[in-house]
């Protein structure tokens, strides 16, 4: 668990390109998602399936399976019951009974893309099925009906770094910044999520893996500001003219937490 509790930037690859799982492994990503769902065509969701028998890989591996409801989803969890996966991603996440079965099989990633999803996100995080939630924020957009961009999804994400606090989860995963030859614009995404609270970011690309890890692990000036801060002591006092108490002190142990 605690790979899982600590992923910054697991990187997706689709599961009908087996020839692809050994790359992503070697990329910068610092876990493997294989997507039975979304980037399978219907007819080679079996093919897929299939496929996972390859996936012996060096770096954790989480499986999407199909959402619940689907015609897939069924066979999808019994495929997984003789793979050792890190977890298990469950798409449009929306009801605690719809993770019951799968917990019994790997820890579950929440994948949280509808508005009824991030309604029932405290409960979710609160059951103990759920051991991280991330976001589908491409998915959410559509389903709500509003643009794809930072300031139309704040509340979804204020709402899931909430729910997984309140639930005792680890910082839950950003979406995935659709254009991976875009570096400027997924730093942007990056500092956005990290602002916000989330503790890491859903790839696309291997290239994306490098920015991500970097935008979301503290500096280097901020792990010597942490330290400063510590090295105070105790009560309030000041430094470069910043009032340090209690408060900033958790913040410092929390940079250095983060950074390792």
């Amino acid at each position: 668990m605690s790979d899982l509790n600590t992923l910054i930037a697991p990187l997706f690859v689709p599961a009908n390109r087996p020839e692809r799982f050994v790359k992503a492994a070697a990329s910068e990503a610092d876990a493997v998602i294989i997507d039975l769902e979304d980037a399978v065509p219907v007819d080679a969701k079996d093919a897929a399936r299939a496929a996972l028998r390859e996936a012996a890989l060096a770096k954790p591996l989480i499986v999407r399976i199909n959402a619940v409801g689907t015609a897939w989803h069924v066979p999808d969890c019994a495929a997984l019951t003789t793979l050792p996966v890190a977890a298990i991603m469950l798409p449009k996440a929306e009801r605690i009974a719809d993770l019951d079965h799968i917990r019994r099989i790997a820890p579950v990633v929440a994948l949280i893309e509808t508005a009824q999803g991030v309604a029932a996100a405290r409960e979710i995080a609160r059951s103990g099925l759920a051991a991280r939630l991330a976001f589908g924020s491409i998915d959410y957009a559509v389903d709500i009906g509003c643009d794809h961009t930072h300031a139309a999804l704040a509340a979804a994400r204020t709402e899931l770094v909430l729910a997984s606090r309140l639930g005792g989860l680890p910082a839950p995963l950003d979406g995935v910044t659709a254009a991976f030859d875009a570096p400027a614009t997924l730093a942007e995404d990056v500092e956005m999520a990290r602002s916000l609270g989330f503790g890491g970011k859903l790839l696309i690309h291997p290239a994306q893996a490098k920015v991500t890890l970097e935008g979301f692990r503290p500096s280097a000036e901020a792990i010597a500001w942490a330290r400063r801060v510590l090295d105070t002591g105790d009560g309030a006092t000041k430094i470069d003219g910043m009032m340090i108490d209690e408060p900033v002190r958790a913040r410092a142990r929390n940079i250095l937490k983060r950074a390792g």
